[in-house]
C-alpha cells in the first residue's frame, strides 16, 4: 500500500512579513554541538510558558527580552549559505510563537536543513510542522515522569501536552531524539528509569541523558549543589533499551 504524501504546507514560502514577527532572543552564527553531525546556526526563540527550576536559559523565558531583529537573522543566513548545513530553532520555546512556521519556511527556502529543539508544550503546532515536512530533526526535552510534569514545569496540563508531542514525533518518521536533564536533586534513579521505560514503551529509539548545567540558571541553591552521577548499572540498562543512547555534558 502506497503512503500518501504529507499535506502541503499552507505557508507561502519566504513571506518575510510573517516571519519577521518571530521574536528572537539570541543568535549563534556557527556551532558543532547543537545538531550532531552538522555545522549549524542557532536561532533562540524569546519566551517560554514553562518555569522549570533547572532552566539554564532564564534570560529567554520572559516573552519580551532584548530582541534580535529578524532581518539580522536573515542577513546572517544569506551570508552562510554553502558554509552552514542547517539552522536550529531553540529557545526559550519556539513552538510558543505562532510565527514559527513562517520563520522556519524562510530559513528552509535558503536551502538549509531545519532542526527544532522543543519542550513539546504545543503539540498542535509541532504536529503541523511535522506533517508539512518543515523539519529534518527534532530534539525534545522530556522533563521527567509525565505524572510529575505539573510540578516540574509549574504549569497544569503540561504532562498531557508532552505525551501528545512524544507520540507525534515518533509517528512522524522525522529523525529525532528525546533527552532528559539530570541532577540528583531533581530526579531519582527510579524516575530516570521510569522516563526511559515510558519512552521505550511508546516506541522511542533515541534517548539521551544530559547533565545539568548551572550557567544561566536562576536557582543558585541547585547550581551550588553537586549532582550524584547515575549508576553505571542504570546507564547500561538504558543503553540496552534504545538504538541510540548516550550521556552528554
Amino acid at each position: 500500500m502506497e503512503c500518501e504524501p504529507p499535506p502541503a504546507s499552507p505557508l507561502p514560502a519566504g513571506e518575510a512579513s510573517k516571519a519577521a514577527a518571530f521574536r528572537v532572543g539570541g543568535l549563534i552564527p556557527l556551532t558543532t554541538v547543537e545538531w550532531e553531525g552538522r555545522l549549524a546556526a542557532v536561532v533562540f526563540a524569546q519566551g517560554c510558558p514553562w518555569r522549570c527550576r533547572y532552566c539554564h536559559n532564564t534570560s529567554l523565558v520572559p516573552p519580551n527580552g532584548t530582541l534580535v531583529p529578524w532581518e539580522e537573522v536573515m542577513d546572517l543566513l544569506h551570508d552562510r549559505v554553502g558554509l552552514v548545513d542547517g539552522v536550529v530553532f531553540s529557545g526559550g520555546e519556539p513552538t510558543a510563537q505562532a510565527a514559527l512556521p513562517d520563520a522556519i519556511a524562510a530559513a528552509g527556502a535558503l536551502g538549509y536543513q531545519i532542526a527544532l529543539h522543543t519542550n513539546g508544550g504545543n503539540p498542535k503546532l509541532l504536529g503541523e510542522l511535522l506533517e508539512w515536512g518543515l523539519l529534518d530533526y527534532v530534539a525534545m526535552d522530556v522533563k521527567g515522569p509525565f505524572s510529575r510534569y505539573h510540578e516540574i514545569t509549574r504549569r497544569r496540563g503540561s504532562g498531557r501536552k508532552a505525551q501528545e508531542s512524544v507520540s507525534a514525533i515518533i509517528r512522524s518518521g522525522v529523525a529525532y531524539e528525546f533527552r532528559t536533564t539530570y541532577h540528583s536533586d531533581l530526579l531519582s534513579d527510579d524516575e530516570v528509569l521510569d522516563v526511559a521505560e515510558d519512552l521505550a514503551w511508546r516506541g522511542a529509539t533515541s534517548y539521551f541523558i544530559q547533565r545539568y548545567r548551572w550557567e544561566g540558571t536562576g536557582d543558585m541553591p541547585l547550581a551550588l549543589t553537586p549532582s550524584r552521577a547515575l549508576p553505571e548499572s542504570l546507564l547500561a540498562k538504558l543503553a540496552g533499551m534504545f538504538e541510540r543512547f548516550g550521556v552528554r555534558s
